[in-house]
């Protein structure tokens, strides 16, 4: 096991061993144990009470937080015909069709994620093994598959995030950066939570949320009081 740092320790010192934090209290903290000298993402850690190994258990979809997540993301959008410039109006980072396609074959990635309308499907269909791996391949479920580009690439802008499970049945999401004042990520992680507990698959028996944990990307879990 890798020796933890100096200022890991240190920060890890603030907490309490087996307590659990009020969310303010957590949010506080986690910007406290955030010592890296950029400006680290907070993450929010979930433990389902699923078995993502059955359909009817996965959880997975998309929430658009109220303060945005502090990262700018670059848009692809797959469309043609009149598509194409209400894409652009709307702030599309890049616009096309098969050229993009070539483009992606040839081993360019340089976007955040990729939208299309469902007539074009058929051609992304073809970068299924590319784009899959990286989870950028447009999804209907995630609102990226559609025919209203411009509200999809509205959402994106304006911080969409993908939840999913993994196999252990946790999620790991993004909800700001230790820069955003405490209220803010406080009203991110507020709606994420509820957002999970909104999409509960009702095959889920037994306790539902088993934990919730806060960190920076170089700190400490600061583990959080249950709803």
């Amino acid at each position: 096991m890798a020796k933890k740092g100096k200022k890991y320790r240190a920060a890890a010192e603030l907490l309490e061993a087996g307590k659990l934090y009020e969310v303010d209290a957590a949010v506080e903290l986690v910007k406290k144990t955030s010592t890296a000298k950029f400006d680290e993402t907070i993450e929010m850690h979930v433990r389902l009470g699923v078995d993502p190994k059955y359909n009817d258990q996965q959880v997975r979809g998309a929430v658009v937080l109220p303060n945005g997540t502090g990262k700018s993301k670059r848009v692809l959008v797959f469309t043609k015909g009149d598509k194409v410039k209400e894409a652009e109006d709307a702030g599309a980072d890049f616009v096309g069709a098969e050229d993009l396609v070539d483009k992606i074959k040839g081993g360019w990635f340089d976007f955040d994620v990729a939208v299309a309308t469902p007539d074009m499907m058929g051609v992304v269909g073809r970068l299924g093994k590319l784009l899959g791996p990286r989870g950028l391949m447009p999804n209907p479920k995630l609102g990226t598959v559609t025919m209203d580009v411009a509200k999809a690439i509205s959402e994106q802008k304006a911080g969409k995030v993908e939840y999913r499970t993994d196999k252990a049945g946790n999620i790991h999401c993004p909800i700001g950066k230790a820069s955003f004042e405490n209220q803010k990520l406080a009203e991110n992680y507020q709606t994420l939570l509820d957002t999970l507990i909104r999409v509960r698959p009702a095959a889920a028996k037994g306790q539902y949320i088993k934990s919730v944990t806060l960190s920076s990307t170089m700190g400490p879990g600061v583990h959080v009081v249950l709803p």
